[in-house]
């Protein structure tokens, strides 16, 4: 089988699983496509406001939804029903849109009998919510132009792509400078043999097209973003029994990954620069979170990394956050366990040292 028949192959699969196999999340037999973590408090009450059939066959596997997002343009890439399109429909407001891509016909078709029953509910005076037949890893098929996106979102779709790379090279394309990608999808501790890549439950609970980290890490090098960011990471497992066998010892992960279309370095560097998140976004007013290791609370300064100083100075989160510093002074890797060692042995050496330099 050629490499254009196995994607063609793959592609027919997942048609086909979430097509006719999957009615609702009751029949899934893993718990890969559910999401693995509490949405935030802030989402709840727009929760409430969703239909419940597209509640019902909602597949994902985290909250892939970024703050600061009001009058936004929105691309949800593997929208199915729209759960996340309706989310995004009340967090972007009646001045943002929100188009949503699916390539199978059944889920969009529900989708979009509900886009009048959600406007009334939002009390939206014209739809802000479209829904787009076509594939994720061709975007100019659905018309998307080039750097006319602020946010691209995806929920457990992107394991299901036989072409990854394409998807993000995709992805990098129609996202305006200082755009954001923002994705949860399922991640594997290990590169996955072909039986388990090709085996249709597998790949239809998102498990058979896990990304492997390094392999992830050096695609998005690639494509162009050099800087990515873990904002959740959960473990997942294998409820059906059959199913666990046949994964074995494999470990799989529901990752939610935030990245910049912005240039930046592929290392964070330290050029003593700090921030201070100003409290300004209604949903996170006492603090915002960059990524797991990242949280600012409001008006107290952090020191961050070069990258981190462009993302807030050149990201739409830029009206949020005061930057102090610049790139004109550097002082190494932004590691503080590394300038620790290196500082203490430096310290070390000045004071053994007899002064002299011969």
């Amino acid at each position: 089988m050629s490499e254009q028949q196995l994607k063609q192959q793959i592609a027919d699969h997942v048609k086909d699983y979430y097509g006719n196999v999957l009615n609702s999340s009751a029949d899934l037999k893993t718990s890969a496509c559910c999401p693995a973590q509490v949405p935030p408090s802030y989402l709840k009450p727009l929760l409430d406001n969703i239909h419940p059939q597209i509640q019902d066959s909602f597949y994902g596997c985290g909250s892939p939804l970024p703050l600061a997002a009001e009058g936004c343009t929105v691309l949800d890439l593997g929208c199915g029903t729209g759960r996340d399109v309706y989310l995004l429909s009340q967090l972007v407001g009646e001045a943002g849109e929100i188009v949503g891509i699916d390539m199978t016909d059944k889920p969009l078709d529900i989708a979009r009998s509900h886009i009048d029953w959600h406007c009334a509910k939002f009390a939206h005076a014209n739809p802000n919510m479209r829904f787009k037949k076509g594939c994720i890893e061709n975007l100019t098929s659905c018309g998307i132009k080039d750097n006319s996106v602020d946010i691209v979102i995806s929920n457990c779709v992107i394991n299901l792509s036989a072409d990854k790379e394409s998807v993000f090279k995709e992805i990098y394309r129609v996202l305006k400078p200082g755009g954001e990608l923002c994705f949860s999808d399922v991640f594997a501790d290990r590169r996955l043999p072909a039986n388990l890549q090709q085996h249709k439950v597998l790949l239809g609970e998102c498990l058979g097209g896990a990304l492997y980290q390094s392999d992830f890490d050096l695609m998005m090098q690639k494509v162009g973003f050099n800087d990515h960011r873990i904002l959740s990471k959960q473990p997942l497992s294998v409820e059906d029994e059959a199913l666990r066998a046949l994964a074995g010892t494999v470990q799989f992960y529901s990752v939610t990954v935030r990245s910049f279309k912005l240039k930046l370095e592929p290392r964070r560097e330290n050029y003593g620069q700090f921030a201070r998140y100003l409290g300004t976004i209604a949903q996170s007013p006492e603090s915002f979170e960059l990524d797991q290791q990242l949280h600012f609370k409001a008006e107290v300064p952090v020191s961050i990394d070069g990258n981190t100083a462009t993302i807030l100075q050149h990201s739409r989160l830029a009206e949020h956050f005061r930057v102090h510093g610049d790139s004109q002074l550097h002082y190494g890797r932004f590691d503080g366990r590394f300038d620790d060692y290196f500082n203490s042995q430096l310290n070390s050496a000045i004071a053994t040292s007899s002064g002299s330099c011969c």
